[in-house]
Formats: structure tokens, C-alpha cells, sequence
């Protein structure tokens, strides 16, 4: 093994013989293992030593530190570093779990086909142990594990405050080792440091630095970077850039916070590359106006008309439709459509707070009916006296519900009479979609408007048309000729068109039984594909798991006319079938959906999903497994179809509570393998939140 150099203190660096590296091995061992005999109760937190790194994830330059990001907190930036330019994002879904992904560009440099070189990677550190009175905080993280691997590495790095200094020590294979990780490109994900530890040990190296962080507003930094940039022949930059060891190992840096919300570095890196960056910072969900909506009282109508109807206006302009209100007696029944609030226990609360102001005291019975599209989602059954306890504080809402009944089970509802009816809704998002695979350039993007409009007849109907304007679109028509099965691979041709008709399709809900909901979709049901659809849907165990079956018939629409259909295509006929099921797990706000069956292509597999709700946030992301045996090209065999999503609540935006929803998407436009057509909504998003488990957990909005 080669001597090794390594910073431990602001000092000259030194050079150690073999004897002594394994002494320091011994030592970092002994090191981990007294912080686990040392842990005690008294727990340190990352801040304010959670910056990025020059790639992304939370670190120092070109070394990772055991920080990780705040729960629930997202962060974008951009890094230039010459040869490298990274434009990052780092999420921290969960506590101690960061997860960071960047899209890299190599300066001079180009793949063969495209007009510059670019790698994408996903990184993942993971917090096992947090910083104590006397201990330090320990991290494990595993870089590139997946993909082309041009950097990848496991690490486990320690850090340890003495404010205002923050010390990491690290030790870490691949680009931190002693020799680089020299797998070819690969659709499966390799972590040597389970697969091959020994090789791992043998192979990894010491990595250090301190951050100094007088203020809250700025911060310095220096790091010992073992990467030989000269040996990383995996890295379209070494033999233009790294011909030669580079000049220096110690990157120095300072780090200026302006705002709670954004920072920037600059660094002097190598002992020959100046450096910049700059990165903003966000917790996710909260909202960037404070919400508030108006909640009318009968009282503000007029007092000569009977109760019901002045109530039916207080629901209405509070933001519901399709009302009806019976009074039997002493028993007030209501049943409204929710048109305007996020979660339903929030609707229900408003009316309930309506009805607080009615002097309820005197009514022994109110059963309050939410319903979708006019199928009853769930019933409330409580009493006046308990819904003024309540509202006059003499009753906390888990004593409320308590005494309170609230069922989903409810599938018909008493034949009232309904006022303010909403046959027909329309709504309107603005779209930009990124394009990064593109053989003539790095990003080429569309900007435009989707639009739809929505007419409901009768229960659980629904004719809908979608279009969608692109004025700027530099989508290019690529790939045509690709794949043996182009299921997908030829969206671009449909991309391209500036005007289109999304959809213009028939779609009918119906509730089956208590806990039975069944869908039947026909018409043009996405961009490129035409025919009927079908599911059937239910949850089980309260709604810990939602159980269904899906498939379609469909057949492929030409992209430059909208009622026609291809009759050249590869197959006449494209049928899919699948069983599907959802694991909610409300303790951590998260759910992971199996999808199994057969794809648009006729490949057989399973499509993995799991999803993260923060505060009304969603973020998703997804892996294929499927049988590519059946194509014949060179894009598909071995590919495993993958992305992420976010779908964000205009209400973050608002300053008002709304249901609509924006939601992006990165992934491989251009692949064949695992695909699914476009549903315009599938039942177990239908379903929702409005199962026990949830309802449960959700039951602080009703006040």
C-alpha cells in the first residue's frame, strides 16, 4: 500500500508509513466503537453545521460530513469547480436520512452523440448515531451506487462538535480510496462495503476537516481531500484535466448566509481551482402565505328565512357545493361536496364550527355526510351539545371523537335536496418540463399550460377534456427508431407538437359496497394512447392496506392527428393487466404501492413506488423490475424503469385552502420497459386519506 497522507489539524501535511496507517485504522475503529459504550441522553444537534458540499449532500468541498439536513427540509443549488459543474437537490425525508442527486457537466469534455458530457447520480447518507454530550455524531453514506458510477464511494464519517468548531474524521472507498472502483455502467446497485468488505477496508482511505462557524451568518472551513482525481480514469474529465496528482490535497473555503434561506461558498480547492456556490434552503410544506378562509354564519344571512336554508348558504360560501340540510325534530342531517379543503376532517371541522354558532345545544342528533363527486366518502355522527363543548374549549377534539362516530363505510345517502350543485369544474396548471437526455444538448425544456374542463351528469360520472399549449418548446423528435416495442420511446414526436388534445374521455366511479369502489374509463385517455380502462379497488384493516386489481385495452393515437390511431404500429392492440396493493404506514406519513403484471409492452413485472407526505407535500419515487427479454434493441434489454415525483398543494401558495395539486416528474422519457398509460386518477389516490387509519391521525384538523 502506498504512504498516505492525512490533516488532522491546521498543520503542513504529513506522510505515514503503512505501521502507522493501520495504527490510525485501529484507533478510528476504537473510536466508533466508545462512541456507541459512551452514548447517553444528552443529544447534540447538526446545526449549524448542515451546509452543502460541492455535489450536494451535506458536507464541506469535496468530503462528506455526519451532518444530515432537518427533517421534513429541501435544499437546490449550483456548484462550479472547474472541470465540474453540479446543479444538486438533498431532501431529508425522514429523520437521519438524507437523500441528494445531482446531474453533473464535465467542461471540454462530450460523449459520443451528445453535445456535453453529463452524469447523473443519487446519493444516501444515513445518521445511525447522533451526536451526544460526549460522543460524536456517525454517518454511513453511499455515493453512485447505481448507473454509469463515475464517482462512487462508501464512507463512514464522524463529527463532532466543540462549538463553534465542527470536526469530521472519514474513512471511504472508490473516490476516496486508494485506488478508484472500476465497474462498467450497470442497472444494478452495488454497495462493496456489504458485498465485499474486505476489499472495501484494504481499499478505503482517511478524509478530514474542520468548520469554523463564529456566526450564524458566515463560516470557514478546511478540509484533507485524499481523491486521486489522476487515477479516477472512470471520470470523462481525468484525461483532459488530471493527467498529473494534483497540486495540493487541502481545500480551504468560506461560507456567507445572508438569509435564513440561502447561502453561498467560496473556496480555493486543489491548490489550483477557485470555487463557487450557491444553494437555498426550505422546510417542506409550510406554507409561504399564512392561510386563512373565511367561515360564514347562518347569522350573516337573512334571519327571516328558515334555518336550513340560511345554513345551506353559510356551507355553500364557505366553500362547499351540492348541500342539502333536513331537519327531523331534534336530528339535523347534512350532506355537502368538499371543494375547497386539503383534508376532509378540515371540512368537516368548518362545518361543525358553522354549527357552533347556531346555538346547536338544542339538536340530539347531527350526522354530517361528505361525499366525492357524489358518492359518500364518510359520515359524522355527533351531537349539538358535544359540538358546542367542543367549539367553547370545555372538550378536546380526542374526547370529541371519542363520544363521536365517524364511519367511511357509508355508500348511500338520505334523499334530500341539494342546492348549489357544481355540474361542471375547470381548472388550469402552468407546466415545465425538463428534457436532459436530449442528443442536442444538455437540457431542452417545454413551458406552457395544461388546462381541463369536467362535466358530471349524474353520481360518479365524469367527461373530461384536457389540452395542453406549449408557445416554447425545444423538445427535438429523437429515438424513433430505438426500440423493437416503442411504447414510450417515441413521445418525443408527440412532444413536439406545440397544441394538443390530451384527453377527451368518459370516466364512471362507483361504490360497489361499503368498502368496494370500482372505475370504468373509456375515450382518449392520454397523450398517446386511446381505449378503455378499468379498477376495482378496497381497503382492508382500516386502511393499512388497500388491495385492487387494473388493466386496459388500448391502442396508439397519431401524434399529429387526434382522432386517429396508428395502424402501422408494432402491436394493434395494447393490453395491460395488474394486481395492486398499498402498505400505508401514517406513523412516518409514508406508503409503498406494489404495482404487478403486465406492462403496455407485454413485459411481465413489478413496479416499486414509495412515497413520503410531508404537510401536504407528496414526493415519490419509483423502480421497475420486468422481464426485457422480449425486446430486441439496444435502450431496453436489462433497463429498469425509474424516477421521482413531487406533487405540491397550491395552498402552500395561496394563502387559502385549496385541493389542486401541481405535480412534476423526472424520468426517462424515452424507455420502453414497465410502462403504464397516463390514468387520470386511480382509486387508491381516490380513496385517499379517508380510511380509519388516517382519519385517526388526521383528526387535529377539525379545529
Amino acid at each position: 500500500m502506498n504512504n498516505i497522507s492525512i490533516l488532522f489539524s491546521l498543520c503542513p501535511f504529513v506522510t505515514f508509513s503503512l505501521r502507522t496507517y493501520r495504527i490510525l485504522l485501529f484507533a478510528f475503529i476504537i473510536f466508533l466503537t466508545t462512541n456507541y459504550l459512551l452514548l447517553t441522553a444528552v443529544i447534540a444537534g447538526d446545526a449549524p453545521f448542515t451546509y452543502p458540499s460541492n455535489w450536494g449532500g451535506t458536507g464541506l468541498m469535496e468530503i462528506p460530513t455526519a451532518r444530515i439536513m432537518k427533517e421534513n427540509s429541501f435544499r437546490v443549488g449550483f456548484t462550479n469547480i472547474k472541470p465540474y459543474s453540479y446543479y444538486f437537490g438533498a431532501i431529508s425525508p425522514i429523520k437521519r436520512l438524507e437523500i441528494d442527486g445531482r446531474v453533473t457537466t464535465f467542461s471540454n469534455t462530450t460523449f459520443k452523440g451528445q453535445s456535453s458530457t453529463k452524469d447523473k447520480t443519487v446519493d444516501l447518507k444515513y445518521q445511525f448515531l447522533s451526536e451526544g454530550k460526549y460522543t460524536a455524531a456517525l454517518a454511513l453514506g453511499i455515493m453512485d451506487p447505481h448507473g454509469t458510477r463515475i464517482s462512487p464511494s462508501q464512507y463512514i464519517v464522524a463529527s463532532k462538535q466543540i462549538y463553534p468548531f465542527d470536526f469530521t474524521l472519514g474513512f471511504g472507498n472508490g473516490r476516496f480510496g486508494s485506488r478508484p472502483i472500476l465497474n462498467t455502467q450497470t442497472e444494478s446497485v452495488t454497495v462493496e462495503l456489504f458485498t465485499d468488505p474486505a476489499a472495501w477496508l484494504r481499499d478505503s482511505q482517511f478524509f478530514g476537516g474542520i468548520q469554523f462557524a463564529p456566526s450564524d451568518k458566515f463560516a470557514f472551513m478546511i478540509e484533507y481531500s485524499p481523491i486521486k482525481f489522476h487515477e479516477q480514469i472512470a471520470d470523462p474529465a481525468q484525461p483532459i484535466f488530471f493527467t498529473e496528482p494534483v497540486p495540493s490535497k487541502f481545500n480551504y473555503g468560506a461560507r456567507f448566509k445572508p438569509a435564513k434561506w440561502i447561502e453561498m461558498d467560496l473556496s480555493y480547492q486543489r491548490g489550483e481551482q477557485f470555487g463557487f456556490s450557491v444553494s437555498t434552503a426550505f422546510d417542506i410544506g409550510n406554507p409561504l402565505v399564512p392561510i386563512h378562509d373565511p367561515i360564514y354564519s347562518i347569522n350573516s344571512f337573512d334571519r327571516n328565512s328558515p334555518f336550513a336554508t340560511r345554513l345551506i348558504k353559510a356551507i355553500h360560501y364557505s366553500g362547499f357545493s351540492s348541500i342539502g340540510v333536513n331537519r327531523i325534530g331534534n336530528d339535523l342531517w347534512i350532506e355537502a361536496e368538499n371543494d375547497k379543503y386539503f383534508y376532509s376532517l378540515r371540512a368537516i371541522g368548518v362545518i361543525l364550527k358553522i354549527l357552533s354558532r347556531s346555538n346547536p345545544e338544542n339538536l340530539n342528533s347531527v350526522h354530517i355526510i361528505l361525499k366525492e363527486n357524489e358518492i359518500p366518502i364518510m359520515e359524522l355522527t355527533t351531537t349539538g351539545i358535544d359540538i358546542y363543548e367542543l367549539f367553547q374549549e370545555r372538550m378536546t377534539i380526542n374526547g370529541f371523537m371519542y363520544i363521536s362516530s365517524l364511519d367511511t363505510s357509508i355508500q348511500a345517502t338520505p334523499d334530500l335536496p341539494v342546492f348549489f350543485k357544481k355540474s361542471f369544474t375547470y381548472g388550469y396548471t402552468p407546466n415545465f418540463q425538463m428534457y436532459l437526455n436530449s442528443r442536442e444538448g444538455f437540457l431542452k425544456y417545454r413551458l406552457g399550460l395544461s388546462g381541463w374542463g369536467m362535466y358530471q351528469p349524474w353520481k360518479g360520472s365524469s367527461f373530461i377534456a384536457g389540452v395542453q399549449w406549449y408557445p416554447v418548446n425545444t423538445v427535438p423528435v429523437e429515438g424513433l427508431d430505438d426500440s423493437t416495442i416503442p411504447v414510450r420511446s417515441d413521445l418525443t414526436l408527440y412532444l413536439n407538437n406545440k397544441l394538443a388534445l390530451e384527453r377527451l374521455m368518459f370516466d364512471q366511479i362507483i361504490k360497489l359496497s361499503p368498502y368496494i369502489y370500482s372505475k370504468f374509463s373509456a375515450g382518449l385517455l392520454e397523450i398517446q394512447y386511446a381505449g378503455i380502462d378499468g379498477e376495482i379497488a378496497t381497503p382492508i384493516l382500516d386502511g393499512r392496506v388497500l388491495l385492487g386489481v387494473s388493466g386496459s385495452a388500448v391502442k396508439k393515437r397519431l401524434h399529429d392527428s387526434p382522432f386517429k390511431f396508428q395502424e402501422d404500429n408494432v402491436k394493434d392492440l395494447y393490453t395491460t393487466v395488474f394486481i395492486n396493493s398499498r402498505l400505508n404506514l401514517p406513523e412516518i406519513e409514508a406508503s409503498i404501492d406494489l404495482k404487478a403484471g403486465r406492462f403496455l409492452a407485454g413485459d411481465n413485472g413489478v413496479r416499486v413506488t414509495v412515497s413520503k407526505f410531508i404537510k401536504g407535500v407528496t414526493l415519490q419515487a419509483w423502480y421497475s423490475f420486468s422481464d426485457t427479454s422480449i425486446f430486441d434493441d439496444n435502450i431496453n434489454p436489462g433497463y429498469h424503469d425509474k424516477g421521482i415525483s413531487v406533487s405540491i398543494p397550491l395552498r402552500l401558495f395561496k394563502g387559502s385552502d385549496s385541493r389542486t395539486l401541481y405535480n412534476y416528474s423526472i424520468s426517462s422519457w424515452t424507455r420502453d420497459t414497465a410502462q403504464d398509460i397516463e390514468h387520470f386518477e386511480n382509486l387508491f389516490d381516490f380513496i385517499g386519506r379517508n380510511v380509519t387509519i388516517y382519519l385517526h391521525k388526521d383528526r387535529k384538523m377539525l379545529n
